[in-house]
């Protein structure tokens, strides 16, 4: 069972910048396939970014080239970078888990297993 805590969201003006971080506990990072989603009220989770199990990254259209996603599996910790940060990147910030085994291929499409409670990010 993984557990996934996310932290860093708050409100910033735009073309801030903000960085969220998720805290994974009862599995190592290096072994899963996580990845950063949103949600407006109203709205289905949309995927943003994905990161494999070697570090490999992927990126939806609507914010590449501004937000950067990492992990550091000394810290079992996911990291979502955002700079140049809009009114449309207003959102509840959802980092998700999934086990590298148990999946094809690691895309923000990914069917994630393991969720985060969210963090709000609020843009002005």
């Amino acid at each position: 069972q993984v557990q996934l805590v996310e932290s860093g969201g708050g409100s910033v003006q735009a073309g801030g910048a903000l960085r969220l971080s998720c805290a994974a506990s009862g599995y190592t990072t290096s072994n899963l396939c996580m990845g950063w989603f949103r949600q407006t009220p109203g709205n289905e989770r949309e995927p943003i970014a994905a990161v494999d199990f070697d570090g490999s990254t992927s990126y939806v259209d609507s914010v590449k080239g501004r937000f950067t996603v990492s992990k550091d599996n000394a810290k079992n910790t996911l990291y979502l970078q955002m700079n140049g940060l809009k009114a449309e990147d207003t959102a509840t910030y959802y980092c998700a888990a999934a086990n590298r085994w148990s999946i094809l291929v690691c895309t923000p499409g990914t069917n994630f297993g393991y969720w985060g409670q969210g963090t709000q990010v609020t843009v002005s």
